[in-house]
């Protein structure tokens, strides 16, 4: 069987996308992990699937695979190369454009400049619908981490993610703390890891361990989560640019119920095909 594939980036977080509206993908963990891997695949962080959407609506569904092949709730990065992907590949024409995902309704919003929009939809705070064990709501819980404690901010953006304050994000010791956090029993479906460095009030540095990919170049909800715990812990307005390895977010988010916004680019890299 000969699929057709798109290489997209954002920030450097890459992808490859699959039009499963014009050509069947039985997409499975194990075809994920082959496709992802960079040595024996095409190479990628997640694997995303574009799909008719099954409700009224909603134009598309969206599906997210990890390298890990564990099919995942959201990706902010994945968000807008898929809002490119359908725009460039002619399977719509809109300029806003409401994708189903397993977390529920996003919207995407293809501006002038081609840069891409995303409503994240609003923060989820409580223990529970994160999900992460706590006894009860806080700004801020302390885990036990082998030998260390350490203090973080744990929260949902469709995903799980705890944010930990870093006086340095480059000696950040994210290859240690990334994945013996993002495996910690309180997170029973594990967890995203965010280091951040707030450089002012509307500036931060960020590196992110990502659960089931590792580090990658950028994180889109990891910039949204760790934007909404600095915003609650009182270090950063309401507008923030994220400085990634792969390149900068602007990150908006009003507090309280309201959605967090992110813009940022997409890019395509190439097109190809591929046996099964």
């Amino acid at each position: 069987m000969l699929l057709r594939f798109t290489k997209m980036h954002g920030l450097g977080n890459d992808f490859v996308v699959f039009d499963g509206v014009n050509q069947v993908v039985a997409m499975t963990p194990e075809l994920a992990r082959r496709l992802a891997d960079r040595h024996f695949g095409v190479g990628c962080d997640q694997i995303l699937l574009v799909e008719d959407p099954g409700q009224a609506d909603a134009d598309f569904r969206y599906r997210i695979f990890n390298a890990d092949g564990g099919e995942v709730q959201q990706c902010g990065n994945g968000a807008r190369c898929f809002a490119r992907f359908v725009r460039d590949h002619g399977l719509t024409k809109k300029d806003v454009i409401r994708v189903a995902t397993a977390a529920g309704i996003i919207t995407l919003r293809v501006e002038r400049d081609d840069r891409v929009t995303v409503d994240m939809g609003a923060p989820r705070l409580a223990p529970a619908e994160i999900p992460f064990i706590a006894g009860e709501q806080a700004l801020t819980y302390w885990l036990t981490v082998g030998e260390r404690y350490v203090e973080i901010s744990a929260l949902s953006m469709g995903n799980p993610h705890a944010v930990l304050l870093v006086d340095d994000v480059e000696r950040a010791p994210v290859a240690d703390l990334g994945p013996a956090i993002e495996a910690h029993a309180r997170f029973p479906e594990r967890v995203n890891v965010g280091f951040m460095q707030p450089v002012s009030p509307y500036e931060i540095h960020l590196r992110v361990y990502e659960r089931g990919s590792g580090e990658t170049l950028a994180c889109g909800t990891g910039a949204c989560a760790a934007v909404v715990a600095g915003i609650l812990r009182g270090l950063l307005e309401n507008t923030v640019t994220v400085h990634t390895r792969g390149g900068d977010l602007t990150i908006a988010w009003a507090g309280g119920e309201s959605p967090v916004y992110m813009t940022g680019p997409a890019e395509t890299v190439f097109e190809g095909e591929i046996e099964l």
